[in-house]
């Protein structure tokens, strides 16, 4: 009696956890295209945001219509990639291969008035995990227009500062390049000189957050310089 009910109680297990794992991996497949069209509209939420134009889940793709009016990704030599849809770029991953194999999109806004902005994806590391966003620049290829920054699991109320206004509009306006040298932006520990065209406030008790935004920024405009200064007015 007890063989028949502990072979009763096995079968009985083995049956659940098998249907329990057909229902979860349908479910995910059901939810897979849901899930990846979420994740477009908030990639195109976050290329706006970075241009200064804010969109919700219902307006993200008719605001990334009028907007991003161009869009293409680069190689290790600065050169455009035919074929290549910058959108279905991930940074991340692209990181992670040989610099050679590597592209780099840019997208491009046209704004009101008709300037010109372009926009570049950024991938780093924090404290905890990934930090990411968009920078804009201006027409002149050395000036913030804006930025838009995110990130995974930074500490509430220290590094998730970065997705802060606050944070993010002390970069308007910064410059990439000293002269034609590019020195980035640096993201100071203590606060900026005055005035200084290549630096902001870090955030106060984050400063391994800041670095590792610091780092990102060089990290991932330095495969651009040329392509800038190249093509800058």
């Amino acid at each position: 009696m007890k063989q028949f009910t502990n072979r009763y109680i096995f079968t009985f297990a083995t049956v659940m956890v098998a249907a329990v794992a057909l229902i979860l991996s349908t479910a995910a497949l059901l939810l897979q295209p849901l899930q990846e069209r979420n994740a477009e509209i908030e990639k195109k939420r976050n290329i706006l945001a970075s241009v200064g134009v804010e969109a919700t889940e219902k307006t993200a793709e008719e605001k990334y219509e009028e907007f991003i009016t161009g869009s293409f990704a680069l190689n290790s030599d600065s050169e455009k990639v035919e074929g290549a849809d910058p959108f279905e770029v991930d940074v991340r991953k692209e990181q992670r291969k040989p610099l050679e194999e590597q592209l780099f999109p840019v997208f491009i806004a046209t704004l009101e008035g008709g300037e010109n902005s372009y926009i570049i994806p950024l991938e780093g590391k924090g404290l905890w995990g990934p930090v990411y966003g968009y920078i804009s620049l201006k027409e002149d290829m050395r000036t913030i227009n804006g930025v838009t920054f995110d990130h995974k699991s930074e500490t509430p109320g220290l590094g998730a500062e970065i997705n802060e206004s606050w944070f993010e509009d002390q970069f308007t306006g910064k410059k990439l390049f000293e002269d034609s040298e590019f020195v980035s932006i640096l993201v100071q520990k203590g606060g900026a000189g005055e005035g200084d065209p290549h630096a902001v406030d870090a955030i106060s008790g984050g400063t391994i957050t800041s670095k590792g935004l610091e780092a990102m920024l060089y990290d991932c405009l330095v495969h651009y310089v040329e392509y800038l200064k190249n093509n800058s007015n």
